[in-house]
Order: structure tokens, then C-alpha cells, then sequence
């Protein structure tokens, strides 16, 4: 008689493709957290998975001020304000659209809780008010719902920030990591289309959506068949979560849906920018084009390509120490790991560094 096995089943191996590339940490991490968990696109949809924590791999939120809860009219806002007394004119804002790791939330999962500890890092280290937009999410409320939500928190914060948050409305900046990205990309081009402009002073895109008509056979972004076998957001994830948000195909090439169809005339009105891309993502190029169109259009633009990095890089920054017990017992060892000790996941926490830095020299040069 057989014996019985107990090995659980792999269900995201790291595959040789991307294995000798991927940053070691975040191979360590993916064995221990998502080597045996089925991907949620093989799943049927159940929106209770929205109620499900968000894994490891993300840091505390950091102290500030204040933290307050608003509604809009079908959304609703977390602010974060700093520790301190604002400048005579108000504090910096920053409009941030959640969408990033480590749910992978692509317009369809997640809530204004899973990315407090990005929010607080803002706040504190780029000495600004965060906005965070709870934004509506599909297959419940499919594009364009989400834009419209973006569009209201802008003017929302451009007509009433000054009285209710204390905040200087000449000092805007947006942003978003991957489907919030993609929001935050959108809402610079609409600020440039109202009547009057909404002014804003910078731009910080994180794994950002840019053409949502992009695949594995697309020569505009050869990331897309490069990184076909990586892990987190492998192309059928991307897939299902575009499908969900956007189930009517000729949507996908409206520019409020892919903003690299943006007009001409908006890119040359954007705001500065500072774009962070994965070495090993799907959508690294639809970013590096991006910002080629912008830099293009005469805005000054940082893109940074993170080696190593798989797309689920933003929020995974928090403590690793764990981990330091389970690895000489994992299936991925090397050198690296029998010789270092591990505290973060040092890639995510250099990429948070990087935004936080860029957002307040934005702030403190205009």
C-alpha cells in the first residue's frame, strides 16, 4: 500500500525563466507566502476575498497627526496630516489611488485599508497630507466608475481642501501603484481638460497600467512576453482583473481608460513625473513608454527600473525576520541566504525611499 503523501501542491512555482533574475529576498518571500496558494484568477469570483487580510511582507503604518474618514458622494477618503503645525499657506497634498501589492488588487479587490503603511510614509516623510481614495471597484461597478470616483476626490480637494483639510490647492500632486497608477495617470490628463485646469505640481506612478490593450504578442511592450512566466502578476491575472473592470472590449482604448491614448496636448500639460517600473514585470514597458511619451512632450520625468523586481514590489517593504527560521528548510537556498540576515525586503523598502524622496522635493521646489 502506498504511503499517503503530504506534500502540498505548488501552484505558483518560480520558473526558471525568471528564477537566476529574480531579487533573492523576494524569492524568499514568494516560497514561504504564495509558493502553495492557488492564484485568484483560477478561483470563482466571490467578493468575500475583499474581507481576506492582506498577506505578509508590508510594514506598520508610521505615526502622524491625524487620521480622518470623509465621505463623497460615492466614495469615500482617508486623510493622513502630519505631525506639527502647517506652513502659513497649508500643507502639500497628495492624492493617492491604492491599487498595489500585495493583493493585487487591479480595480476589482482591496480597500482603503491595505495601503495605510505607503499612505503614512507620505505623509510623514514628504511632510504633506495624504489623501487615500476608496475608490469603487468592479465587477460591481466596472469602468468608468473608478475615473469618476478620481475626478471627484481631485475637485473635492481643489474647491474644498484649503477649508476642511488646511491644505495649499496650489501644491497637488497625484499618484497610485498599478491600477491606482493607472487612475492617478488618467486624473493628470483630465486636471489639464477642466474648465478652469486643476493645476497640479507632480506626478509619482508606481507599476503603473498605462495601455489596457496591451498582450503577449504586442511589440510596443515586449515585457509582456518576456515576463510571461513571472510571478504575482502573471498575464492571466492581468487578464481576469481587465476583464472584470473593463467587460466591453472597445472601452480599452478610451485614453480614461489607457491614458497612453491621452491627447497630445494633455501630456504637454502634465506634471512632473516619477515613474517606478519592475525588472520583471508585465507591465515594465507599458511604464518605460510612458514615460518616453512624456519626457517627449517636454516634462521633466525620473523613471526608475527596479532589478529583480517582480510587480508586487510596492508595499512589500515590512519586516522579513521571520523568515530567517523557515529558510534552511525551504526548497530556495544559495549563499545568499545561509550567509545573510534578513530584516526587510530591502527592494520594496529602497522603492517606497525613492517616492517618498521624490514627492518632497517636488513639494519644496515649487
Amino acid at each position: 500500500m502506498a504511503e499517503p503523501t503530504t506534500e502540498r501542491p505548488i501552484h505558483q512555482p518560480i520558473h526558471p525563466d525568471i528564477r537566476d533574475r529574480l531579487d533573492p529576498e523576494y524569492a524568499a518571500y514568494h516560497t514561504a507566502n504564495n509558493l502553495h496558494v492557488i492564484p485568484l484568477h483560477l478561483l470563482p469570483w466571490d467578493p468575500a476575498v475583499r474581507l481576506n487580510p492582506p498577506v505578509a511582507g508590508g510594514s506598520e503604518p508610521l505615526k502622524v497627526g491625524d487620521v480622518q474618514d470623509l465621505s463623497l458622494s460615492k466614495c469615500a477618503v482617508r486623510v493622513f496630516t502630519p505631525e506639527g503645525s502647517a506652513p502659513q499657506d497649508g500643507w502639500p497634498v497628495y492624492l493617492f489611488f491604492h491599487g498595489g501589492e500585495p493583493t493585487l488588487r487591479g480595480w476589482t479587490l482591496g480597500n482603503i485599508n491595505t495601503e495605510n503603511a505607503f499612505s503614512t510614509n507620505m505623509c510623514q516623510r514628504a511632510n504633506c497630507v495624504v489623501v487615500s481614495v476608496d475608490y469603487r471597484l468592479a465587477p460591481e461597478n466596472p469602468y468608468p466608475a473608478a475615473v469618476e470616483d478620481a475626478v471627484e476626490s481631485l475637485k473635492w480637494v481643489y474647491e474644498k481642501g484649503a477649508a476642511q483639510l488646511n491644505v495649499n490647492v496650489n501644491k497637488i500632486a497625484v499618484g497610485g501603484s498599478s491600477s491606482g497608477a493607472n487612475l492617478a495617470a488618467i486624473l493628470t490628463h483630465k486636471a489639464a481638460l477642466m474648465q478652469p485646469p486643476i493645476p497640479l505640481v507632480f506626478q509619482v506612478l508606481t507599476v503603473p497600467v498605462t495601455d489596457n490593450t496591451a498582450s503577449i504578442s504586442d511589440d510596443r511592450y515586449p515585457s509582456w512576453a518576456e515576463n510571461q512566466n513571472t510571478i504575482g502578476l502573471m498575464v492571466g491575472r492581468m487578464l481576469w482583473f481587465r476583464n472584470y473592470y473593463l467587460p466591453n472590449e472597445k472601452d480599452r482604448l478610451e485614453w480614461d481608460s489607457s491614458p497612453i491614448f491621452a491627447p497630445e496636448e494633455t501630456f504637454k500639460k502634465a506634471p512632473k513625473a516619477w515613474i517606478a517600473v519592475g525588472e520583471l514585470d508585465i507591465l515594465r514597458d507599458e511604464g518605460v513608454v510612458y514615460a518616453e511619451k512624456l519626457k517627449q512632450a517636454g516634462i521633466e520625468v525620473e523613471l526608475k527600473i527596479y532589478k529583480g523586481a517582480p510587480h508586487p514590489i510596492m508595499a512589500m517593504d515590512g519586516a522579513f525576520a521571520a523568515l530567517v527560521i523557515l529558510l534552511s528548510v525551504l526548497t530556495y537556498r544559495n549563499e545568499w541566504v545561509r550567509t545573510r540576515r534578513l530584516g526587510v525586503l530591502q527592494i520594496g523598502r529602497q522603492l517606497v525611499s525613492d517616492a517618498a524622496l521624490a514627492l518632497r522635493k517636488a513639494f519644496e521646489t515649487q
